[in-house]
């Protein structure tokens, strides 16, 4: 069968070859047989020789045409499927003297897309498994400052009820001391409210917990951007339902980016934006910080490689533009696939 389609590529290529040879030995056969005696004039010898040319230039130009058109089909596919359309396909003609290669790239992204369904389907499914066990954890944690509680908050409370309780006894047998019970008073009560402030801090909940990526967006991200002293811009432009795993990942992704913000950037202004394209999910994340090298990246990576790693689970990519004195944007692209598999389409340009 290769050989069948090869051997078709190579005979229609050597059509062209045969017409314009045809083409050539007739006219020289139809001027030798009738017009000799205008072959003395080398007016009418250099006319001929430029019509000749120009035909076979013709048959080149029409053979070149249509096999440069092939191969811009195929660049266009290569295009389609390196900006995330997996399911781009090439159409294939009946008499086609591409059809093994258009038939190989087919095949190809059909194993590419199964391939990062597949990759996103088992990131998603290891991002709920992370998720239950952060449940897990969460509890395990709240126990611990359950005991931290008992063992702190609650003595320095027990301790407040018993020097206020054995103060109006000072108070009549030692009214001068009553002054310094009272200021050891307020220094345990502040040390206790401190303490409590810290213990409520750390359950205060960063999940989703059954709310969409933009309800808790619009709650958390203006609260963050004012205890953080940024100006925040939020733009979520997201029609259908994301699945619960990228939400999760999205959200992990977003915290750990302003968490960078926060302490490398020396940003006042942060904008944030989710949207959806044709074939991706799309999270940009903007500051107007101080920016840094490339080169500057491995010595304070940590952040960055984490985005990185959770945009991979599902398949995904992260991109990182950063000038100093310019800023820096984080660009994470997930890849979107419809719910029923899509016919083979036609390539085309995404704008």
């Amino acid at each position: 069968m290769y050989k069948l389609r090869a051997f078709n590529m190579k005979w229609q290529l050597l059509n062209y070859f045969l017409i314009s040879s045809i083409i050539s030995a007739s006219s020289f056969y139809i001027v030798l047989e009738y017009f000799q005696e205008a072959l003395t004039s080398w007016e009418f010898r250099l006319w001929f020789i430029i019509a000749v040319i120009a035909v076979c230039l013709s048959v080149g130009y029409v053979a070149t045409k249509r096999w440069q058109r092939k191969v811009d089909e195929l660049h266009l596919a290569m295009l389609e499927i390196s900006k995330g359309n997996f399911s781009s396909r090439i159409e294939i003609e009946p008499v086609e003297p591409f059809l093994y290669l258009y038939d190989a790239f087919n095949t190809m992204a059909s194993a590419i897309e199964e391939r990062v369904q597949l990759l996103q389907k088992l990131g998603e499914a290891e991002a709920i498994r992370d998720q239950e066990l952060t449940e897990v954890a969460v509890m395990e944690e709240r126990r611990r400052l359950a005991r931290d509680l008992h063992d702190t908050v609650s003595q320095e409370l027990f301790a407040i009820h018993m020097s206020a309780s054995s103060l109006p006894k000072i108070l009549e047998r030692n009214p001068d001391a009553a002054a310094g019970m009272m200021n050891q008073l307020i220094q345990m009560s502040h040390h206790a409210q401190k303490q409590m402030r810290g213990l409520i801090s750390q359950l205060r909940p960063i999940e989703l917990n059954d709310m969409s990526l933009q309800e808790a967006l619009e709650k958390w991200f203006p609260e963050y951007c004012r205890t953080h002293e940024l100006q925040g811009q939020l733009d979520v432009m997201v029609g259908g339902a994301m699945s619960e795993a990228i939400e999760h990942q999205f959200f992990l992704i977003i915290q750990e980016g302003l968490a960078n913000v926060v302490k490398h950037a020396s940003a006042t202004q942060v904008r944030l934006a989710i949207y959806e394209r044709e074939h991706q999910y799309v999270l940009q994340l903007q500051d107007d910080g101080q920016g840094f090298e490339r080169s500057d990246i491995p010595s304070a990576s940590h952040g960055l490689s984490t985005m990185r790693e959770r945009a991979q689970k599902l398949g995904g990519q992260v991109e990182i533009d950063s000038k100093i004195g310019l800023g820096t944007r984080v660009r994470v692209k997930i890849p979107r696939f419809a719910e029923q598999t899509l016919a083979p389409t036609s390539v085309k340009e995404e704008e």
